[in-house]
């Protein structure tokens, strides 16, 4: 009978705790989010403004468009933060308000500030260009209007049985393409930059 080579051993069992990492860690940071540090109470410290998404919603990989045919990239909602936006391209005033949000959230965590991506998923009626290229530059705007998009979209909650498409929402992403906490419109407008700071804290990914 052959000894295993306790050097192979080893590496099998980092390679497999960095694989359970992987799917682990995300989850405990968006509970540890919700519940803080306190008295074990969810909101003891405030930091559950958003709504957690539990369990965590793993995104499929979609290949999505861009605003102006080219092609996402590969690790599309992967590799970085991502505060991602739902609605029509032709973006009403409640969409105006979320993105300027995402905006000035990235911008205040300063030099953090590369960790995050803007998304706004268009669903439809694509795209008023000149307000976007004027006031978000940065942003990535995918068009999802496909089987794909369809079946990615599928994975984010909806509430008060409204489509996400017209939910107004703020969605979160984590870098391994994991759905975490959703804002609402009538979010306070720092719980976003207070809760995103923290995760980034304390996470190592992305």
């Amino acid at each position: 009978m052959t000894t295993p080579d306790p050097m192979a051993v080893r590496r099998g069992r980092r390679q497999f705790l960095l694989l359970a990492a992987l799917f682990f860690v995300p989850l405990a940071l968006a509970f540890w989010l919700y519940y803080g540090p306190g008295d074990g109470n969810p909101g003891a410290k405030g930091t559950n403004k958003g709504d957690l998404v539990d369990p965590a919603r793993p995104l499929p990989q979609a290949d999505l468009p861009i605003a102006g045919g080219s092609p996402v990239r590969d690790e599309f909602l992967r590799g970085k933060w991502s505060l991602v936006y739902v609605g029509d391209g032709y973006c009403d005033e409640r969409c105006h308000k979320a993105l300027y949000l995402t905006r000035q959230t990235r911008i205040a965590l300063n030099k953090d500030a590369g960790r995050v991506e803007r998304v706004f998923l268009a669903t439809g009626g694509c795209c008023d260009n000149d307000f976007l290229e004027s006031e978000h530059p940065d942003l990535v705007v995918a068009i999802a209007a496909s089987p794909q998009a369809a079946a990615m979209l599928a994975e984010f909650p909806t509430y008060d049985d409204g489509p996400v498409e017209s939910a107004g929402r703020i969605y979160v992403v984590d870098p391994l393409g994991n759905l975490l906490l959703s804002y609402s419109a009538s979010a306070p407008d720092k719980a976003l930059l207070t809760d995103l700071k923290k995760l980034l804290r304390l996470s190592h990914i992305g």
